[in-house]
């Protein structure tokens, strides 16, 4: 068959990589011009390895993405970084049962009540009837208030913000069940783990359009950069429900309406290059629980992966998740930057001094909302127009985005695709 995909990102990569494996004639478009979609990055040329223009890692059993990695030669690193928690204006570890049950903000029966509830909803395999539960409701009486209101529920309104509220349970579930304390990295960055699942559906005969964007999608054609018109068998759009929505010709009302009630968030990445450490205390990821804080996330990202790959740079995201009408979206990075200065000195009053470069990271569809009944809204592959399919993260339920269930939906819709010849 004469197959489509639009995007390439990891979605659309791993369904290249699997269709060409079995034969078909694969035609990749990219709208921009370089590969990874989220998880793309980019190189300054006295780096040997590329960065992610957003914070990323593996949890150990992301076992789709790891298998992949091995299936084409992509090797992994596997490392223990430090994760600790900003409260009340002091640093705590809070990455494993031991350094929860040192954390000195909760009484012994506070921190076992809350090791005890985390382990029960780790190890509980009926995450289905945490899906009409609201996480907001449930955790604070089964962790108990204090715990939750001091870590949990700052967390919830920096990701969600007018959504936490309503998020389901089953997504915490989802992101309790899988977190391991060791990370995984792909040697060279995310980008190069993209560039050399690229080269493996080549060896297949995929072929790759870049700055080829989709404007149109029919029954079995295309129309690209509003121009040129393509027949196909099959299509499968990895884009946002959104860009679907607007790209797409002749959906029904009912499948338009269902894609319409999925939301995202956006986010924003800034990026400090620094000549000196930025974290003191070697942490790799610093949550932020201060509600007076405009910081959500500060990521030290050679923290975890070694500053020698970045000519000895040390390189801090400072992550946000905002609504798309957020003023972040509109910010320049030195707009930005000027924003979060006095909330960054707090954590390190001298870090400009040590100042290289900044840059910035916008995504309009980063994070899917998943709210209560989510199960019920998830769209199917099959889209209402004939040979038309959908695959994007909004369909990875219950799991949490990522590039791990990216890659596992290429390889569902590949054989969801060609199940239906």
């Amino acid at each position: 068959m004469k197959i489509a995909i639009i995007g390439a990102g990891f979605t659309g990569l791993s369904a290249s990589y699997q269709l060409t494996k079995l034969g078909h004639e694969v035609f990749v478009f990219e709208k921009e011009k370089s590969l990874g979609g989220l998880a793309g990055g980019y190189k300054k040329d006295n780096w040997d390895w590329a960065l992610d223009k957003h914070y990323h890692h593996f949890f150990t059993n992301d076992n789709f993405a790891l298998d992949l990695a091995k299936e084409i030669g992509q090797k992994i690193l596997i490392l223990r970084p430090k994760t600790s928690t900003l409260i009340n204006g002091s640093i705590y570890q809070l990455d494993s049962p031991k350094s929860l049950l040192k954390f000195p903000l909760l009484s012994f029966s506070e921190r076992l009540r809350m090791g005890l509830s985390l382990a029960f909803l780790r190890y509980n395999p009926f995450y289905k009837n945490f899906d009409k539960k609201k996480a907001a409701e449930v955790l604070p009486k089964l962790m108990g208030e204090k715990g939750f209101n001091l870590i949990w529920k700052p967390l919830f309104l920096a990701k969600f913000g007018k959504y936490s509220k309503g998020v389901s349970l089953a997504w915490f579930w989802a992101r309790v069940k899988k977190r391991t304390t060791s990370l995984a990295y792909p040697q060279g960055g995310f980008l190069s783990f993209a560039n050399k699942l690229k080269n493996a559906s080549e060896k297949n005969g995929a072929v790759f359009s870049l700055n080829s964007e989709v404007t149109e999608i029919g029954p079995g054609y295309l129309k690209i950069n509003s121009v040129k018109k393509e027949n196909f068998d099959k299509i499968i759009s990895t884009t946002p429900s959104a860009i679907f929505l607007e790209t797409a010709q002749s959906l029904s009302e009912d499948y338009e309406k269902n894609l319409n009630t999925l939301k995202n968030i956006s986010a924003t990445n800034l990026l400090l290059r620094l000549k000196k450490r930025f974290l003191p205390d070697n942490t790799y990821w610093l949550n932020i629980c201060e509600q007076e804080s405009k910081l959500m996330a500060v990521v030290e990202h050679t923290n975890f992966i070694d500053k020698n790959f970045y000519n000895n740079e040390f390189l801090v995201y400072v992550g946000h998740y905002v609504p798309s009408d957020h003023p972040y979206l509109k910010m320049t990075k030195d707009e930005l930057l000027k924003e979060l200065h006095p909330y960054l000195t707090k954590l390190n009053k001298n870090y400009q001094d040590n100042l290289i470069g900044i840059e910035i990271s916008k995504d309009f569809f980063a994070q899917p909302v998943i709210t209560v009944g989510y199960s019920k809204k998830i769209p199917p592959f099959k889209t209402s127009i004939n040979n038309v399919y959908l695959a994007n993260m909004d369909q990875v339920y219950p799991w949490d985005r990522g590039v791990n269930y990216a890659i596992e939906l290429g390889e569902k819709i590949a054989n969801e695709v060609i199940s239906n010849v």
